[in-house]
């Protein structure tokens, strides 16, 4: 019996350990199956500042509320908004330039200004906090397809645009564990959580991501989620409804065949001026730039004007800076300045019944490249409200600082209605070798790389109506000098002429070209001509890029061909239009 019960003891034991371990592993393969996988209890802050901005599902800097009123920062709407919003520092103001509008809002100031007319409130509209500029909502998103919510909860400032787009979820985690149904950082259940949703909750959903939603609360708190926890139940989209512009532009006949009319000091008599068939459009070089205050020094006449109208063109006042560049920066630094010149240009497109106004400006310094483009966004926007055409002459893209750099051309042309290349010169009047004023391949390869940045229907072809009589005379020394003189289209004819001289086609600057040797003046002369030829190419290329019409420089240099040769090649581009 002894032997018996010694036995069955360790066998007793055996069986224990073994239930023990089933029931052990039984436990644990529940709790992992229940648990598995293991979430994070972390959790962390949504927000690191009082009032977070939340704009397109991001946190996108911090508003301020001072007496209820909600501010947020300048920077901000410059980087997300609209990035023409200018902080002034001679006038210690933000200015922001609609289509038809100037809005400037001093600091501090119970007052702005739209297009000069006062607008009183009963807080600032713009205040400097922590020498930071901060604009408050409630006007501004007048000017812009802009909405906003505050969340009083979380004191998040939620900031949406018209046409945004968000899906709309209903939480569905009845049987989830409450760690499942928070919204985290990451889509990771490793990653902490910023807030936690109840079944049935609705939520908004901003995007997917290895298989979490981030969904945003009705408290302005996003974060990620399972999409299986998410039942989808259709979109919600943004609409904002602006007020309509007030306002009625001139329209500009297309396509565009632009003179400009040199003005120096008086008028042409206009009883000379004869017949212009390709000219839908004159621009006389009337208004200068005169002081640093903004004042304009006017050569307009009324007997031009009835030319013009007689024959049936619109007339687009040329201003120009006077090509002065520190005039140029004094006038243009300050919003008073600026201003008074718009106003001066508004005074006098009525008073000589102007369709349009040419900005012509031109030698200015790089480092006040901001300057000039601010100024054509205010002054766009006024004369717009004026009901002018808005035009704007620039050069072709190069490395000359005060010639080319300091033109942003692509921000100017989101501003203008035209912009007019000067397409031209190749070769100067300062040029060490002699060459054409503007070959037609040089025009070609700088036009490709002006339109990357400005929108074909905009861009208007500047073409030369003048030749260079290039003169290369070989010196004692045996060395070559090279000058120049600007030539009118009939006297590059008669100098021809006289010297019983017949034109070849020179392929490589697609012009016709002259060339005379004066044996006693050991000088050769050379021209490469502007006539019904080059004119002819240049359409072509107008017609070719689809741009909105050409400007020729200038109707001084031209003769009667010249008008006659435009009115046909620019038939054939406005019948394809």
């Amino acid at each position: 019996m002894e032997v018996i019960q010694q036995e069955r003891a360790p066998k007793t034991s055996v069986m224990f350990a073994i239930i023990a371990c089933f029931l052990f592993l039984s436990i644990t393969g529940y709790l992992l199956f229940y648990f598995y996988p293991f979430a994070s209890n972390q959790k962390a802050a949504f927000k690191t500042a009082q009032h977070p901005i939340v704009f397109e599902d991001k946190i996108e800097g911090d508003a301020v509320i001072k007496n209820g009123v909600v501010y947020v920062p300048a920077s901000f709407l410059m980087k997300h908004v609209d990035s023409s919003v200018y902080e002034d520092p001679a006038t210690h103001s933000v200015v922001i330039t609609t289509k038809n509008k100037v809005i400037n809002m001093p600091d501090s100031s119970l007052k702005y200004y739209i297009n000069e007319r006062p607008v009183t409130l009963h807080f600032p509209i713009n205040m400097e906090i922590n020498k930071k500029q901060y604009i408050a909502l409630d006007p501004l998103i007048s000017f812009y397809p802009l909405q906003y919510k505050e969340f009083k909860e979380t004191e998040i400032i939620q900031i949406e645009k018209d046409g945004e787009t968000h899906l709309k979820g209903e939480v569905e985690g009845q049987d989830a564990r409450p760690a499942f149904l928070r919204l985290r950082k990451e889509p990771d259940l490793q990653s902490p959580y910023v807030d936690q949703v109840e079944n049935g909750e609705e939520v908004a959903i901003i995007n997917e991501e290895r298989g979490y939603y981030l969904a945003r609360t009705d408290s302005g708190i996003s974060g990620y989620i399972r999409k299986s926890y998410i039942h989808l139940k259709g979109k919600r989209t943004v609409h904002v409804r602006m007020d309509q512009e007030s306002w009625k532009p001139i329209k500009s006949p297309l396509p565009i065949q632009l003179t400009w009319e040199t003005v120096y000091s008086k008028n042409p008599d206009v009883k000379k001026l004869g017949e212009l068939p390709g000219i839908n459009i004159v621009s006389p070089t009337w208004f200068h730039l005169l002081n640093e205050k903004g004042d304009i020094d006017n050569l307009g006449s009324m007997e031009y004007v009835r030319w013009a109208q007689n024959h049936h063109n619109q007339i687009w006042g040329v201003f120009t800076n006077s090509f002065d560049p520190e005039l140029t920066h004094e006038a243009f630094k300050s919003f008073e300045s600026r201003q008074n010149i718009i106003r001066e240009l508004i005074h006098y497109s009525k008073l000589y019944q102007l369709n349009g106004i040419n900005l012509d400006i031109e030698n200015v310094s790089f480092s006040d490249k901001e300057y000039v483009t601010q100024f054509v966004r205010e002054a766009a926007a006024r004369l717009h409200q004026a009901g002018l055409i808005i035009s704007m002459d620039v050069t072709f893209i190069s490395s000359s600082g005060n010639w080319s750099k300091f033109y942003d051309r692509q921000e100017l042309a989101r501003s203008v209605d035209y912009m007019i290349v000067m397409a031209y010169d190749e070769h100067g009047a300062n040029s060490q070798t002699s060459g054409s004023v503007a070959s037609i391949p040089w025009v070609e390869n700088n036009l490709k790389a002006l339109l990357k940045v400005v929108p074909n229907e905009k861009l208007v072809l500047g073409i030369p109506l003048f030749t260079r009589l290039w003169k290369e005379q070989k010196q004692s020394d045996g060395s070559l000098t090279v000058s120049s003189k600007a030539l009118k289209m009939d006297e590059a004819k008669q100098w021809i002429t006289e010297r019983k001289l017949t034109p070849i086609y020179d392929q490589d600057s697609g012009q016709n070209f002259v060339s005379y040797t004066n044996e006693k003046e050991q000088a050769t002369y050379k021209m490469w001509l502007e006539d019904e030829c080059s004119l002819q190419n240049r359409t072509a290329l107008a017609e070719k890029y689809q741009l909105a019409g050409v400007a020729a420089w200038a109707r001084y240099f031209a003769d009667q061909s010249a008008w006659t040769s435009l009115k046909n090649s620019m038939t054939a581009l406005y019948q394809k239009k």
